[in-house]
């Protein structure tokens, strides 16, 4: 028998050394690091670095900072102070308008700012559900303006112009809202369906046809046109159609908050525990293997459109029964309905996360308006930051580039461990 070692052995050697050399990972540093490169992480990221663009902005466009800084080389720290005084003064104005305001005298009055933001996110919660719904299959549906619309103006129809007992005025003037913005995003989902048209194409042109539609019907007496009034206006809606309120007259909040929370649960139900959903899903990863599973692929690009156009049309109901409740124009949708896409990526098209981002995003509507009236902040920023948002969260590397995160399903680096090669010679001596 030699007594030297094969080449094998020592090819093998060194690697049996690595293996048992190389430290495993720990529970909770595993953990931390999938945290620190989940979604979860980037979008609250995202948020962060269009707040910090934000506050350059508005130290840029500042007046007291725009003097200081003629002389700065002279005096550089009231050029620090004037930013200083600046972002800290306009968002303590954001805080102040949208969540809580010290100012005020009681709690009562105190929390008021808090409920606009709630407010204003009522009808961005239930739009931002149906785009997310239409995302987790796979389809865009950029349509949600024409789908809030024709929602209004089938809700607000039933609103004035239908007298029932209360309640049940309520609830007619809910579903018919609901089921017009069902039906003309099923329009999008038929035509993908049956002829391969490209729901985008098709949902962007269905927002001008609602917008000229909805124009029309405005401004033709017997329609939706005011009686007597040559403006393109409806009447007031009737009080057995509006919205109750859920903290009183001095608030804006109302019942549609209730309906965004139970449109979360119910859309969380659908997508997570339903047969339903998970034919969605399985869809939306990939439709062949879908359609080789025995799904129906078709009928689902269908069934998503009407519940997604159905999410949609609730929000055009919040804004018809709930907020502008002296009647309404063409003008009803308010950018809602492409907001919505935004409040969908942000929150990462989960049930969940489009509550928070839809809650976010009213912060932004309430806030925004507070720091023009305090700090004079042109409103414009705000929209710039909700964009930056929108931005960084379509760049995740350019986020973890930045802040230095690990990519998602990457392990840690370990120090390669030093190898030795043991050779022995004939003579029994080593080499």
């Amino acid at each position: 028998m030699s007594d030297r070692t094969s080449d094998a052995d020592v090819a093998v050697e060194p690697t049996r050394r690595s293996r048992a050399a190389a430290p495993a990972e720990g529970r909770w540093h595993r953990a931390f690091r999938e945290i620190v490169s989940g979604n979860l992480m980037i979008s609250v990221l995202a948020v962060v670095l269009a707040l910090i663009v934000g506050a350059v902005m508005i130290a840029v466009t500042d007046t007291g900072v725009q003097a200081a800084a003629g002389y700065f080389f002279a005096r550089p720290l009231d050029t620090l102070a004037a930013i200083w005084q600046a972002v800290s003064g306009a968002y303590a104005a954001f805080f102040q308008g949208s969540i809580y305001n010290f100012g005020r005298p009681s709690f009562a009055t105190g929390i008021r700012p808090l409920t606009e933001t709630l407010a204003f996110a009522t009808p961005l919660i239930a739009a931002g559900l149906g785009v997310a719904l239409a995302f987790r299959v796979g389809m865009f549906n950029i349509g949600g303006r024409g789908q809030m619309l024709v929602a209004a103006a089938a809700a607000g129809w039933v609103g004035f112009g239908v007298d029932l007992p209360w309640g049940i005025h309520l609830i007619v003037a809910l579903l018919a809202g609901m089921v017009a913005g069902a039906v003309w995003a099923g329009i999008a989902g038929l035509l993908k369906a049956r002829t391969g048209a490209h729901e985008v194409i098709v949902t962007i042109m269905l927002n001008y046809v609602a917008l000229y539609l909805v124009t029309w019907m405005l401004r033709t007496p017997g329609l939706l046109q005011a009686p007597g009034s040559s403006n393109p206006k409806t009447p007031a809606m009737k009080d057995t159609a509006i919205f109750p309120d859920l903290l009183g007259p001095g608030y804006s909040l109302h019942f549609g908050f209730i309906l965004s929370i139970i449109g979360v649960v119910v859309v969380w139900w659908i997508l997570n525990r339903s047969a339903l959903g998970f034919r969605f899903r399985a869809v939306g990863e990939n439709p062949n293997a879908a359609r080789v599973a025995g799904i129906n692929v078709k009928s689902m690009y269908v069934y998503a459109m009407l519940l997604s156009g159905a999410l949609v049309g609730l929000a055009g109901v919040d804004q018809v029964l709930g907020t502008t409740t002296t009647g309404f124009s063409s003008g009803i949708d308010a950018g809602i309905g492409f907001d919505a896409i935004t409040v969908a990526l942000l929150g990462r098209s989960t049930p969940i996360g489009v509550l928070v981002a839809g809650i976010l995003f009213g912060a932004f509507k309430a806030g925004g308006y507070a720091m023009q009236a305090a700090e004079g902040v042109p409103i414009e920023i705000v929209a710039v930051v909700q964009s930056l948002i929108v931005l960084f969260i379509a760049a995740p590397p350019l986020v973890r580039a930045i802040f230095r995160l690990p990519a998602p399903g990457s392990t840690p680096k370990r120090k390669r461990p030093v190898v030795t090669r043991e050779l022995t010679t004939g003579e029994g001596s080593a080499t």
